[in-house]
């Protein structure tokens, strides 16, 4: 394990990670707070692009939870099909819109409980939506941001919600709000799990990963 990261280092890799990218962006193509609810939930096991093709079928014919119903499981089905599991998503997809519509009047909350309380929705598709559709400084640990805590001694821990709360204590607040989004690109793209590109990486000299490469 990774000797755990200085408070100073943590602010060199983040002021570097925004000088590299002012405002990161996620990957999936949403439009409304609903259409990223449901973009997120069918992220599970599947990968981003998957479900941008996915979605690019589903959301021109529904993109509201009343849309959503009107469509029904069986629609929702056929659009999603290339997807992982998209028989359960589809009957989430589905039981999630018609709780949208009689506990919140329509209306994706703004409240971590009421989305936990959503079919499909865990703490992770939770923390997205409230980051990302609502401008929160939440952490959302997926198993790229999981790594990249790990690996680099920013956050160790052993489960995703000790790697949270952990991140949440550690970086320091002007640049809470995006780190979900620089951690997960980070590790998406350079922080990889076989093997990193740390010849690529613009914040190495601040990471205390023992095994560099080249």
């Amino acid at each position: 394990m990774a000797k755990r990261m200085t408070k100073a280092q943590i602010e060199g890799f983040f002021a570097r990670l925004q000088a590299d990218n002012p405002e990161p962006e996620g990957e999936l193509d949403w439009h409304n707070p609903f259409t990223l609810l449901v973009a997120v939930v069918l992220s599970a096991q599947a990968t981003d692009v998957g479900v941008n093709k996915a979605t690019a079928r589903l959301f021109p014919v529904a993109d509201t939870p009343r849309a959503m119903l009107d469509l029904g499981e069986e629609g929702v089905r056929e659009k999603i099909k290339t997807i992982g599991l998209f028989n359960a998503k589809a009957k989430n997809v589905i039981a999630l819109s018609r709780l949208l519509i009689e506990r919140h009047g329509g209306e994706v909350p703004r409240d971590r409980d009421a989305l936990e309380a959503l079919p499909g929705v865990g703490r992770k598709t939770a923390n997205v939506v409230l980051n990302i559709g609502f401008g929160e400084s939440t952490i959302a640990v997926d198993t790229h941001l999981f790594r990249v805590a790990n690996r680099t001694g920013m956050a160790p821990g052993k489960t995703p919600l000790a790697v949270e709360l952990a991140l949440l204590k550690r970086i320091p607040k002007p640049y809470l709000r995006h780190a979900h989004h620089w951690l997960i690109l980070h590790g998406r793209y350079v922080c990889k799990a076989r093997r990193p590109d740390c010849g690529a990486c613009t914040v190495r000299a601040f990471c205390n990963f023992t095994e560099k490469t080249a």
